[in-house]
């Protein structure tokens, strides 16, 4: 007899995994890059990197202000986003500690989208979206620019919180604007706090999806990209998140997937229909939602709960598994106390790795949940915030003390090098065109091999 979790395991090990190569034209398009899976094989990247010494470093570029946003790529070009405030010396505060604290960082900003060669690093283009005094407070840890911008080739989008969603062409021609009300995101249990929110835009099918948890009156919805024109917007009980929705683009249909506390739900990205339903996260929710082998996976990382599941796509209702049970109607497998409070986890290879911000990694197989290690990471105390990204056999993980540490992939926890960049890292790296992007506190290093296709380009017009 041939038992279900085994069938369950042939189906998602013959499902395929989105991981991209170094052949679809230098793309990430959004947080994560494509499908938000945070893979790009055949990079060829450096061994040894160093941001001090410049050792493996195509070029190293100032960007002003303070941002915790990713780069994004198309084509030969980054777009990025910042929060350039009035106040000299202006500065987040990395490393882990409890409270709750907001910077008292309340002057005037300019909020920016630039563009920068990715070949030099040259900035082709820069546009403030908006100047004036920020309508809320942000964590003294966070700052105002948290979102990652968006691409889909002939557009940028670039989401602001509580200052607005904003569009331009890839050659920086504004394009339009879009108000979606002050977003009250804090802690659920201290309402007068206030972090400022960090979901991220998401681009597909003509669409910009943008999910806005807070206090009080959550939603999510959906703008023509084209127009800023509102297509559907969806009510969501729901207590403030950071997570950024992801599309699963299925065979029979699409299913927008969302983080949040009270529910992780599935979408109908055309209408905003709700499909379906899974309770039993925390209270605090900020990984977005990855898929592969046939399953989704969400995860979220405040005690006590911390669970990871692991969702078959096409489910309908409410799957909240019975009380006691690990699975159930649509929930192939799930874990407590392993999910990872800020960074997304990763799947690669056929394992899922999920990081805390503490510096425990996790590691199961992806099709059966089956646990390979749970170890703590040699690193210097002050956490991680930005999440794995991997290639070419090797995982990524950027430090909040500025350093990236190289793991091999595979079942047992292997460090293979240790890389020192030089200032803090809270932003998640991107993969693009055999150069890996990594967002410092007031630097964007271009880490990559040097070859032919590094001869000067010309400037252009």
């Amino acid at each position: 007899m041939i038992r279900l979790p085994a069938i369950f395991a042939a189906i998602a090990a013959a499902a395929p995994t989105p991981t991209a190569t170094g052949d679809d034209g230098g793309r990430w398009p959004s947080f994560r890059g494509p499908h938000a899976s945070g893979t790009r094989d055949g990079m060829d990247l450096p061994v040894a990197f160093d941001g001090q010494t410049g050792e493996g470093v195509r070029y190293k570029v100032a960007i002003p202000g303070l941002a915790h946003s990713s780069p994004v790529v198309w084509d030969g070009r980054i777009y990025l986003t910042t929060a350039v405030s009035s106040e000299p010396g202006a500065t987040f505060q990395p490393g882990q500690y409890g409270d709750g604290d907001a910077s008292d960082d309340r002057s005037v900003h300019e909020w920016r989208v630039y563009c920068l060669d990715l070949e030099t690093g040259e900035v082709l283009w820069q546009r403030t979206a908006k100047r004036g005094r920020p309508q809320d407070k942000r964590h003294k840890k966070a700052t105002y620019a948290n979102a990652t911008p968006a691409t889909d080739g002939e557009r940028v989008v670039a989401m602001f919180g509580s200052e607005g969603l904003f569009a331009y062409s890839t050659d920086g021609a504004p394009l339009w604007q879009k108000e979606l009300g002050r977003i009250d995101a804090g802690a659920y249990n201290a309402p007068s706090y206030e972090w400022g929110p960090a979901s991220s835009p998401v681009i597909y099918d003509g669409k910009v999806f943008v999910q806005c948890d807070q206090q009080e009156g959550s939603f999510i919805t959906a703008v023509d990209v084209e127009t800023g024109r509102t297509l559907w917007r969806t009510p969501r009980d729901e207590l403030p998140s950071w997570g950024t929705p992801t599309i699963y683009p299925g065979g029979e249909r699409a299913e927008l997937v969302t983080n949040g506390s009270n529910f992780i739900r599935g979408y109908d990205p055309d209408t905003g229909e709700e499909l379906w339903r899974l309770g039993g996260s925390s209270k605090i929710t900020a990984p977005t939602p990855i898929y592969g082998g046939g399953l989704i996976v969400v995860s979220s990382g405040r005690a006590p709960e911390r669970p990871i599941f692991a969702i078959r796509p096409g489910a309908s209702g409410d799957i909240t598994p019975d009380p006691g049970e690990t699975s159930g109607r649509s929930v192939a497998w799930s874990k407590t106390k392993r999910g990872g409070y800020m960074p997304t986890p990763l799947i690669y290879r056929g394992n899922l790795y999920s990081l805390n911000n503490g510096g425990l990694l996790a590691c199961f197989d992806l099709a059966t949940g089956k646990e390979h290690f749970y170890e703590r990471l040699p690193h210097r105390g002050k956490g991680f915030s930005a999440s794995p990204v991997a290639c070419d056999g090797t995982i990524y993980l950027a430090g909040e003390d500025g350093t990236v540490l190289a793991l091999r992939a595979g079942d047992s926890l292997e460090v293979t090098a240790t890389h020192q960049i030089g200032e803090p890292l809270m932003a998640t790296p991107a993969l693009a065109s055999g150069t890996m992007l990594l967002r410092g506190q007031h630097h964007l290093f271009a880490v990559g091999n040097r070859g032919p296709r590094d001869e000067p380009t010309p400037k252009r017009p």
